[in-house]
Protein backbone atom coordinates (compact mmCIF):
# COMPACT_ATOMS: atom_id res chain seq x y z
CA UNK A 1 0.00 0.00 0.00
CA UNK A 2 1.37 3.43 -0.92
CA UNK A 3 2.39 5.79 1.98
CA UNK A 4 0.31 9.41 1.64
CA UNK A 5 3.91 11.06 2.11
CA UNK A 6 4.45 13.90 -1.06
CA UNK A 7 6.99 12.36 -3.83
CA UNK A 8 10.54 13.34 -3.61
CA UNK A 9 9.51 15.52 -6.75
CA UNK A 10 6.56 17.59 -5.00
CA UNK A 11 8.68 17.82 -1.75
CA UNK A 12 11.84 19.40 -3.40
CA UNK A 13 9.58 21.59 -5.27
CA UNK A 14 7.31 22.86 -2.01
CA UNK A 15 10.56 23.40 -0.63
CA UNK A 16 11.89 25.92 -3.35
CA UNK A 17 14.46 23.69 -4.66
CA UNK A 18 15.05 24.15 -8.21
CA UNK A 19 14.79 20.47 -10.03
CA UNK A 20 16.01 18.34 -12.63
CA UNK A 21 13.79 15.69 -14.42
CA UNK A 22 14.77 13.52 -17.11
CA UNK A 23 12.98 11.30 -19.53
CA UNK A 24 13.07 6.99 -20.12
CA UNK A 25 11.41 6.19 -23.04
CA UNK A 26 10.69 2.03 -22.72
CA UNK A 27 11.77 -0.45 -25.19
CA UNK A 28 9.90 -1.85 -27.93
CA UNK A 29 9.88 -5.29 -25.94
CA UNK A 30 9.52 -6.78 -22.79
CA UNK A 31 13.52 -6.45 -21.32
CA UNK A 32 13.90 -5.19 -18.00
CA UNK A 33 17.28 -4.89 -18.18
CA UNK A 34 17.04 -1.91 -20.90
CA UNK A 35 15.21 0.39 -18.28
CA UNK A 36 17.50 -0.64 -15.55
CA UNK A 37 20.06 0.59 -17.56
CA UNK A 38 18.73 3.43 -17.76
CA UNK A 39 17.68 4.18 -14.95
CA UNK A 40 21.23 3.51 -13.63
CA UNK A 41 22.38 6.64 -15.83
CA UNK A 42 19.83 8.71 -14.32
CA UNK A 43 20.47 7.89 -10.84
CA UNK A 44 21.81 10.30 -8.57
CA UNK A 45 21.76 12.69 -11.84
CA UNK A 46 17.86 14.08 -11.81
CA UNK A 47 15.36 14.25 -9.00
CA UNK A 48 12.44 12.48 -10.82
CA UNK A 49 12.38 10.59 -14.26
CA UNK A 50 9.38 10.77 -16.75
CA UNK A 51 8.28 7.73 -18.19
CA UNK A 52 6.75 7.73 -21.41
CA UNK A 53 3.67 6.12 -22.49
CA UNK A 54 3.91 4.37 -25.89
CA UNK A 55 5.03 7.28 -27.24
CA UNK A 56 4.97 8.34 -30.79
CA UNK A 57 2.04 5.88 -30.92
CA UNK A 58 4.01 2.53 -30.87
CA UNK A 59 3.85 -0.66 -28.74
CA UNK A 60 6.29 -0.35 -26.13
CA UNK A 61 6.55 -1.77 -22.62
CA UNK A 62 3.82 -0.60 -20.15
CA UNK A 63 4.56 2.85 -18.57
CA UNK A 64 3.37 1.56 -15.42
CA UNK A 65 5.85 -1.47 -15.75
CA UNK A 66 8.88 0.60 -16.39
CA UNK A 67 7.95 2.84 -13.75
CA UNK A 68 7.95 -0.11 -11.34
CA UNK A 69 11.47 -1.37 -12.69
CA UNK A 70 12.64 2.50 -11.91
CA UNK A 71 11.30 2.63 -8.81
CA UNK A 72 12.82 -0.09 -7.95
CA UNK A 73 16.23 1.05 -9.18
CA UNK A 74 15.93 3.51 -6.06
CA UNK A 75 14.34 6.50 -8.71
CA UNK A 76 11.57 8.10 -8.68
CA UNK A 77 9.31 8.18 -12.00
CA UNK A 78 6.99 10.19 -13.14
CA UNK A 79 4.43 8.57 -14.91
CA UNK A 80 2.90 9.21 -18.33
CA UNK A 81 -0.31 8.41 -18.81
CA UNK A 82 -1.59 9.36 -22.35
CA UNK A 83 -6.13 9.06 -22.86
CA UNK A 84 -5.64 7.83 -26.43
CA UNK A 85 -5.42 4.63 -25.64
CA UNK A 86 -8.23 3.92 -22.62
CA UNK A 87 -11.31 4.65 -21.94
CA UNK A 88 -12.16 6.82 -18.22
CA UNK A 89 -12.46 2.71 -16.78
CA UNK A 90 -9.09 2.19 -17.86
CA UNK A 91 -7.23 5.27 -16.64
CA UNK A 92 -8.96 5.56 -13.47
CA UNK A 93 -8.32 1.52 -12.70
CA UNK A 94 -4.55 2.43 -14.17
CA UNK A 95 -4.21 5.06 -11.74
CA UNK A 96 -5.46 3.26 -8.61
CA UNK A 97 -2.88 0.08 -9.99
CA UNK A 98 0.27 2.41 -10.11
CA UNK A 99 -0.25 3.99 -6.87
CA UNK A 100 -0.88 0.63 -5.33
CA UNK A 101 2.90 -0.10 -6.39
CA UNK A 102 4.30 3.02 -5.47
CA UNK A 103 4.43 5.60 -8.20
CA UNK A 104 3.15 9.04 -6.71
CA UNK A 105 3.44 11.27 -9.52
CA UNK A 106 1.79 11.27 -13.01
CA UNK A 107 1.62 13.10 -16.03
CA UNK A 108 -1.47 13.69 -17.82
CA UNK A 109 -0.96 13.95 -21.71
CA UNK A 110 -3.50 13.65 -24.94
CA UNK A 111 -0.68 11.07 -26.61
CA UNK A 112 0.42 11.42 -30.51
CA UNK A 113 -2.09 10.08 -32.90
CA UNK A 114 -2.35 7.13 -34.25
CA UNK A 115 -1.85 7.84 -37.55
CA UNK A 116 1.61 9.00 -36.73
CA UNK A 117 2.90 5.58 -35.27
CA UNK A 118 3.51 2.08 -36.65
CA UNK A 119 -0.85 0.68 -36.44
CA UNK A 120 -2.07 3.93 -37.83
CA UNK A 121 -5.09 1.57 -38.25
CA UNK A 122 -5.47 1.30 -34.81
CA UNK A 123 -8.86 2.72 -33.60
CA UNK A 124 -8.36 5.63 -30.77
CA UNK A 125 -10.57 6.35 -28.10
CA UNK A 126 -9.40 9.99 -26.35
CA UNK A 127 -12.98 8.84 -23.77
CA UNK A 128 -11.89 12.09 -22.27
CA UNK A 129 -9.67 14.83 -22.89
CA UNK A 130 -5.81 15.49 -20.84
CA UNK A 131 -8.06 18.13 -19.49
CA UNK A 132 -10.51 15.80 -17.81
CA UNK A 133 -7.94 12.95 -17.04
CA UNK A 134 -5.98 16.20 -14.59
CA UNK A 135 -9.25 17.25 -13.24
CA UNK A 136 -10.28 13.33 -12.61
CA UNK A 137 -7.18 12.62 -10.55
CA UNK A 138 -7.66 15.62 -8.33
CA UNK A 139 -11.56 14.47 -7.67
CA UNK A 140 -10.19 11.16 -6.53
CA UNK A 141 -6.83 12.33 -4.80
CA UNK A 142 -8.66 15.55 -2.81
CA UNK A 143 -12.45 14.03 -2.80
CA UNK A 144 -11.70 10.31 -2.39
CA UNK A 145 -14.25 8.92 -5.26
CA UNK A 146 -14.14 8.34 -8.57
CA UNK A 147 -15.55 9.89 -11.53
CA UNK A 148 -19.13 8.14 -10.80
CA UNK A 149 -18.51 9.47 -6.96
CA UNK A 150 -17.98 5.94 -5.76
CA UNK A 151 -15.84 6.13 -2.88
CA UNK A 152 -12.18 4.93 -3.07
CA UNK A 153 -10.37 3.68 0.00
CA UNK A 154 -6.84 4.80 0.23
CA UNK A 155 -7.50 7.31 -2.99
CA UNK A 156 -4.45 7.65 -5.03
CA UNK A 157 -2.50 10.79 -3.54
CA UNK A 158 -1.00 11.85 -6.25
CA UNK A 159 1.11 14.65 -7.78
CA UNK A 160 -0.20 15.85 -10.81
CA UNK A 161 1.60 17.10 -14.27
CA UNK A 162 0.36 18.61 -17.59
CA UNK A 163 2.12 19.78 -20.65
CA UNK A 164 2.32 22.88 -21.63
CA UNK A 165 3.51 23.95 -25.54
CA UNK A 166 4.52 27.54 -25.74
CA UNK A 167 5.08 26.96 -29.04
CA UNK A 168 1.79 26.06 -30.43
CA UNK A 169 -0.41 28.41 -32.25
CA UNK A 170 -2.63 30.61 -31.87
CA UNK A 171 -0.19 31.93 -29.22
CA UNK A 172 -2.84 34.01 -27.40
CA UNK A 173 -4.09 31.02 -26.51
CA UNK A 174 -1.07 29.26 -24.89
CA UNK A 175 -1.61 31.75 -21.16
CA UNK A 176 -4.92 30.64 -21.04
CA UNK A 177 -4.95 26.79 -21.95
CA UNK A 178 -2.24 26.78 -19.29
CA UNK A 179 -4.61 28.58 -16.94
CA UNK A 180 -7.52 26.19 -17.50
CA UNK A 181 -5.24 23.02 -16.82
CA UNK A 182 -4.23 24.81 -13.64
CA UNK A 183 -7.58 25.35 -12.50
CA UNK A 184 -8.66 21.66 -13.56
CA UNK A 185 -5.98 20.38 -11.09
CA UNK A 186 -2.16 20.31 -12.56
CA UNK A 187 0.54 20.90 -9.51
CA UNK A 188 3.66 20.73 -12.04
CA UNK A 189 3.91 21.59 -15.60
CA UNK A 190 6.71 19.95 -18.02
CA UNK A 191 7.13 22.27 -21.55
CA UNK A 192 7.88 21.49 -25.08
CA UNK A 193 11.34 21.54 -25.74
CA UNK A 194 12.77 25.02 -25.78
CA UNK A 195 15.02 26.36 -28.83
CA UNK A 196 13.07 29.53 -29.36
CA UNK A 197 13.99 31.44 -26.14
CA UNK A 198 12.50 35.02 -27.66
CA UNK A 199 8.91 33.24 -27.86
CA UNK A 200 9.17 30.91 -24.64
CA UNK A 201 10.35 34.69 -22.95
CA UNK A 202 7.23 35.85 -24.08
CA UNK A 203 5.42 33.60 -22.93
CA UNK A 204 6.51 33.01 -19.40
CA UNK A 205 6.37 36.73 -19.35
CA UNK A 206 2.59 36.44 -19.29
CA UNK A 207 2.62 33.38 -16.97
CA UNK A 208 4.04 35.35 -14.28
CA UNK A 209 1.90 38.73 -15.67
CA UNK A 210 -1.22 36.36 -14.90
CA UNK A 211 -0.06 35.24 -11.42
CA UNK A 212 0.20 31.47 -12.52
CA UNK A 213 3.74 31.11 -11.71
CA UNK A 214 2.84 30.88 -8.34
CA UNK A 215 0.17 28.18 -8.61
CA UNK A 216 1.99 25.86 -10.21
CA UNK A 217 5.99 24.68 -10.88
CA UNK A 218 7.38 24.80 -13.97
CA UNK A 219 9.77 22.87 -14.82
CA UNK A 220 11.36 24.20 -18.46
CA UNK A 221 11.99 21.35 -21.06
CA UNK A 222 15.45 21.03 -22.92
CA UNK A 223 16.62 18.33 -25.85
CA UNK A 224 20.15 18.54 -26.74
CA UNK A 225 20.10 18.12 -30.32
CA UNK A 226 22.74 15.73 -32.05
CA UNK A 227 23.13 16.24 -35.72
CA UNK A 228 21.89 19.28 -37.82
CA UNK A 229 19.24 16.81 -39.39
CA UNK A 230 17.66 16.06 -35.86
CA UNK A 231 17.14 19.54 -35.67
CA UNK A 232 15.68 19.65 -39.40
CA UNK A 233 13.55 16.77 -39.16
CA UNK A 234 12.13 18.35 -35.63
CA UNK A 235 11.59 21.13 -37.04
CA UNK A 236 9.41 20.27 -40.15
CA UNK A 237 8.14 16.75 -38.71
CA UNK A 238 7.31 17.01 -35.22
CA UNK A 239 4.38 18.61 -34.07
CA UNK A 240 4.20 22.14 -32.36
CA UNK A 241 8.18 22.07 -32.57
CA UNK A 242 9.80 25.28 -32.55
CA UNK A 243 13.17 25.20 -33.96
CA UNK A 244 14.75 28.63 -35.65
CA UNK A 245 16.34 28.76 -38.22
CA UNK A 246 19.56 29.96 -36.46
CA UNK A 247 19.88 27.05 -34.14
CA UNK A 248 19.42 24.59 -37.54
CA UNK A 249 22.64 26.73 -39.43
CA UNK A 250 24.86 26.53 -36.18
CA UNK A 251 24.26 22.54 -36.16
CA UNK A 252 24.82 22.74 -39.83
CA UNK A 253 28.03 24.79 -39.62
CA UNK A 254 29.95 22.64 -37.68
CA UNK A 255 32.07 19.58 -38.58
CA UNK A 256 30.01 16.48 -38.88
CA UNK A 257 32.14 14.92 -35.74
CA UNK A 258 31.54 17.99 -33.74
CA UNK A 259 27.80 18.46 -34.17
CA UNK A 260 26.77 16.34 -30.79
CA UNK A 261 29.72 18.93 -29.00
CA UNK A 262 27.44 21.50 -30.22
CA UNK A 263 23.89 20.60 -29.72
CA UNK A 264 25.19 19.81 -25.96
CA UNK A 265 26.53 23.69 -25.67
CA UNK A 266 23.36 24.84 -27.32
CA UNK A 267 21.68 23.04 -24.65
CA UNK A 268 23.36 24.30 -21.76
CA UNK A 269 23.58 28.41 -23.21
CA UNK A 270 19.42 27.45 -23.12
CA UNK A 271 19.61 26.00 -19.57
CA UNK A 272 21.97 28.48 -18.21
CA UNK A 273 18.97 31.33 -19.64
CA UNK A 274 16.15 29.66 -18.46
CA UNK A 275 17.81 29.57 -15.11
CA UNK A 276 17.44 33.63 -15.28
CA UNK A 277 13.67 33.72 -15.68
CA UNK A 278 11.04 34.71 -13.32
CA UNK A 279 8.69 31.53 -12.87
CA UNK A 280 10.92 28.62 -13.93
CA UNK A 281 11.18 26.06 -10.93
CA UNK A 282 12.82 23.30 -12.89
CA UNK A 283 14.64 21.84 -16.08
CA UNK A 284 13.23 18.45 -18.13
CA UNK A 285 15.62 17.26 -19.78
CA UNK A 286 14.59 14.93 -22.64
CA UNK A 287 17.44 13.13 -23.96
CA UNK A 288 15.61 9.98 -25.31
CA UNK A 289 18.34 7.03 -26.34
CA UNK A 290 21.36 9.93 -25.26
CA UNK A 291 20.44 9.18 -21.22
CA UNK A 292 24.41 9.21 -21.04
CA UNK A 293 24.57 12.39 -21.67
CA UNK A 294 22.07 13.89 -18.78
CA UNK A 295 24.92 13.36 -16.42
CA UNK A 296 27.71 15.50 -18.44
CA UNK A 297 24.71 17.80 -18.71
CA UNK A 298 23.59 18.27 -15.41
CA UNK A 299 27.10 18.72 -14.24
CA UNK A 300 28.21 21.30 -16.79
CA UNK A 301 25.18 23.11 -16.15
CA UNK A 302 25.37 23.37 -12.55
CA UNK A 303 22.43 21.69 -11.70
CA UNK A 304 23.03 19.41 -8.87
CA UNK A 305 22.00 20.61 -5.20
Amino acid sequence: MNSSSPSNLQQLLSDGKFVVTGECGPPRGSDPEIVRHKAQLLKGVVDAVNVTDNQTAIVRMSSIAASVHILNQGLEPVMQMVVRDRNRIALQSDILGAWSLGIKNILCLSGDHQTFGSQPEAMNVFDIDSMHLIRTIKIMRDEGCDMSGFELKNPPRMFIGAAANPFADPFDYRVIRLAKKIEAGADFIQTQCIYNMDRFKEWIKQSNEEGLTEKVHILAGVTPLKSAGMARYMKNKVAGMDIPDSVIDRMAGVPKEKAAEEGIKICLETIAELRQLEGIHGIHIMAIEWEEKVSEIVKAAGLKH
